[in-house]
């Protein structure tokens, strides 16, 4: 089946379309949200207006005036919080495209850009991004990438003994669908892949992060705690309570 609707029926929470449900993929459990980009506030979230980092879902409620309809860690970042890679929250640039590779998982390329339009919301490969050069309004980089045009990373290896929490999102060709996924049990990177590839059928997706990777589910009366994060992704419940952006 494909697609998270399919999956299961789920009851929404009347204010956002938000859909969280736990899922078992290879007889490991995840649990994945889907968001409708066209309608629902999808964001992202770094600093406030001090320039601050908030660090925390509760911080950003804070921050915004309204609770939060679903949340995640959005990327890697230094010891300072601030991001590893590519960086864009409404529409500023705060970090470069990094193109090149490197060490550590950033940097085993191919690597990607999550980026959130007016219209929807896409993974990119990195070196198509900075060709394409699409108007994000938000952006994170990071990497690796799990699946590219229907095509897994060559690096992940079935069976590897690399095992952590994990985190990433997925997008389908046209931007109209984003499903962010976590592990609830250390995963190795090639069955966390084939979860977007094979069981929700996206065929592009991008790793987050791993260890640190926390959830803000409330429809689930899930709220992962643990290390301040850096750039967070999350959809705020609208002000009207009718669903969409403000």
């Amino acid at each position: 089946m494909r697609g998270l609707a399919a999956l299961l029926v789920l009851v929404a929470a009347p204010a956002a379309a938000v859909e969280c449900a736990d899922v078992t993929h290879l007889d490991q459990s995840f649990t994945v949200c889907e968001v409708d980009p066209a309608r629902d506030d999808l964001q992202l979230f770094l600093r406030d207006d001090a320039g601050e980092v908030l660090g925390s879902f509760s911080a950003i409620e804070d921050h915004a005036g309204r609770p939060l309809a679903f949340a995640m860690n959005a990327g890697m970042y230094h010891d300072d919080r601030s991001p590893v890679g590519h960086y864009v929250q409404d529409g500023r640039e705060e970090m470069r495209v990094i193109a090149g590779d490197g060490p550590g998982n950033f940097g085993l390329l191919p690597n990607g850009v999550f980026c959130i339009t007016d219209r929807g919301a896409r993974v990119i490969e990195t070196l198509a991004y900075l060709d394409e050069a699409p108007d994000c309004r938000h952006a994170t980089q990071s990497g690796p990438m799990l699946v590219l045009d229907s095509t897994l990373h060559p690096r992940l290896i079935p069976g590897g003994t690399s095992r952590h929490f994990r985190n990433g999102v997925g997008t389908s060709a046209n931007g109209d669908r984003a499903v962010f996924a976590i592990s609830n049990d250390p995963v190795n990177f090639h069955d966390f892949a084939t979860l977007f590839r094979d069981h929700l059928g996206l065929p592009d997706a991008l790793y987050l992060d791993g260890k640190i990777s926390r959830l803000h589910a409330p429809e689930l009366g899930r709220s992962d705690f643990g290390w301040r994060m850096g750039p967070i992704v999350g959809v705020l419940e609208p002000l009207d309570g009718t669903g969409g952006t403000d």
